[in-house]
C-alpha cells in the first residue's frame, strides 16, 4: 500500500503515526513545502516575543521520520492532483503515485492586495520561517503595525510589544476578536491592549504600504499615515487547496469530508485546516482551523487510510489565549443571529475581572465565552459535544458549581 501525505503539520504528523501503528509495511511518502520537523505552530509567537527558545518548538525527535520509515519530500509544494490517475505533482515537476492520499496542507495567510504589498518589511505570522525573517528586524524602540484584530494579530502585537516595539493595531471590526467574542468581551480586550501601550485603531483599513526600497509607512483609508519599519498581516487564513480539482472533489471553503474524513472521491482524505466537516455547534459544515481539531482529525484520517473504520463525530471551534495575564476561552457559537431561537446568558464581576457568557439553542448549549475563571471550560465543551438537553438550569452554569451537580448536565 502506497500512502502519500501532503503537509507537515500536526494533522499530517498524527496521521503518519496512526497509519504506521496499523500498517507496519506500507510505503509512506510525505510532501511538504516546509523543511522542518513537526513543530508547535501555536508557539511561534512566543519565539518572536523572546519568551521561548527555538529548541522547544519541535514536537518529535530528529529521528521521527526515519523511525516511521517515511520518505520525505521537503521544499516541494503540490500544484496538481489527478484523482483518476491517483497521482500528485509538485511545482518542481515531480510526480508521485498513491493508493491512498491525505491532504493536510493547512492554510495560507490572507494577504492584502493594496499598493506596496510586496515591499520588504511586510510579514505574516504563520510559519517558523516567518519568525526567522522577522527577528533580525525586531529592534527595541522601532515601530510596527499589526493589521487585523484576530488571534494572529493579538499574538503578533503582544510579541512585538514584549520586544519593546511601539505597536499600532489596525482593526476593521468595531472591536477586537470580533469573530470570536461579543462586544463586552471585545471592550475588555481593547482596554487591556491600551493598558499595555498598544495603540488600537478600530474601523479602519489599509489603503497603501509606502516606502522606496522597503516599508516606511502605512496609509489608512481615512488618509492617516503611520510610520513603521515593519508590518505583520494577521487577516486570517484560507485552506491551502488551490491544487484540488473542484470538478471531481467537492469543496466549499475547505475540502468537504464525511465522518471518516474521506472526500467525495474514494481513497482521498483531508484533515486539519484544509478540511470542512460537520460543526457540532453550528449544525452545518465549517472549517475549524485550530490545533486540537487538526490533531484529532489527522489521527482519525490515518486510521481510515490504513483500513480501520473510524468515525469523527464532528468538529467544534474553540480558542484559548492568555493575553497580558488575561485568560480568554471561547467555544462554539458565541455570536448567534439576533432573530434565531437562541438565548444568551451573561454574568460579570463588577470590576470587570471576569466575565461569562453562554449561548443556548433552545435547551442545548452551543457556545460559551469565559474571561478569566476559565477552569470550567473543559466541562462546557463536553456538554456542547454531547449535544444533550440541559437538565441543570442554564443560569446555574454562569456560576461556580460543585462536582455533585455535574450529573444533572
Amino acid at each position: 500500500m502506497k500512502y502519500v501525505i501532503i503537509g507537515n503539520g500536526i494533522a499530517a504528523t498524527c496521521a503518519l503515526e496512526a497509519i504506521r501503528r496499523l500498517d507496519s509495511h506500507g510505503r509512506l511518502t510525505l510532501i511538504s513545502d516546509e523543511d522542518n520537523l513537526p513543530y508547535s505552530r501555536p508557539l511561534i509567537s512566543h519565539l518572536l516575543a523572546g519568551t521561548l527558545p527555538a529548541a522547544k518548538l519541535p514536537l518529535r525527535p530528529p529521528s521521527f521520520y526515519d523511525d516511521l520509515g517515511v520518505e520525505t519530500v521537503f521544499g516541494h509544494r503540490v500544484d496538481s492532483l489527478d484523482p483518476t490517475a491517483k497521482t500528485v505533482r509538485t511545482t518542481a515537476g515531480k510526480t508521485f503515485s498513491y493508493d491512498r492520499l491525505l491532504i493536510a496542507t493547512g492554510g495560507d495567510p490572507r494577504g492584502l492586495a493594496v499598493p506596496g504589498h510586496r515591499l520588504p518589511g511586510i510579514f505574516f505570522l504563520r510559519r517558523l520561517a516567518d519568525v526567522r525573517q522577522l527577528l533580525p528586524l525586531v529592534g527595541e524602540g522601532s515601530e510596527a503595525v499589526v493589521l487585523g484584530g484576530g488571534l494572529v494579530g493579538f499574538k503578533a502585537a503582544e510579541a512585538l510589544r514584549c520586544r519593546g516595539l511601539r505597536v499600532t493595531m489596525v482593526i476593521r471590526s468595531p472591536w477586537p476578536l470580533a469573530l470570536q467574542v461579543d462586544e463586552f468581551t471585545g471592550r475588555l480586550l481593547l482596554d487591556r491592549l491600551r493598558q499595555h501601550g498598544i495603540r488600537v485603531l478600530l474601523g479602519r483599513e489599509v489603503k497603501e504600504f509606502a516606502g522606496r526600497e522597503r516599508l516606511a509607512k502605512v496609509v489608512l483609508d481615512d488618509g492617516r499615515e503611520i510610520s513603521a519599519g515593519l508590518a505583520v498581516i494577521g487577516k486570517g487564513v484560507r485552506p491551502a487547496i488551490d491544487f484540488v480539482p473542484a470538478a471531481s472533489i467537492k469543496t466549499n471553503q475547505g475540502i468537504l469530508v464525511d465522518e471518516c474524513l474521506q472526500t467525495s472521491v474514494a481513497d482521498v482524505y483531508a484533515a486539519g485546516d484544509a478540511a470542512e466537516m460537520w460543526d457540532l455547534a453550528y449544525q452545518e459544515p465549517r472549517v475549524n482551523a485550530i490545533w486540537p481539531e487538526a490533531a484529532a482529525q489527522g489521527l482519525t484520517a490515518g486510521r481510515n487510510l490504513a483500513g480501520r473504520r473510524a468515525r469523527y463525530p464532528g468538529s467544534l471551534g474553540r480558542n484559548v489565549i492568555r493575553f497580558f495575564t488575561l485568560d480568554l476561552l471561547t467555544i462554539g457559537r458565541t455570536n448567534p443571529p439576533p432573530d434565531g431561537p437562541y438565548r444568551q446568558l451573561t454574568a460579570a464581576a463588577p470590576d470587570g475581572s471576569w466575565y461569562r457568557k453562554l449561548v443556548l439553542h433552545r435547551d442545548r448549549l452551543v457556545g460559551a465565552i469565559l474571561v478569566n475563571r476559565i477552569e470550567d471550560g473543559g466541562i462546557l465543551q463536553a456538554v456542547i459535544r454531547q449535544q444533550r438537553l440541559l437538565r441543570l438550569p442554564p443560569a446555574k452554569l454562569l456560576d461556580r458549581w460543585s462536582w455533585s451537580e455535574l450529573w444533572q448536565l
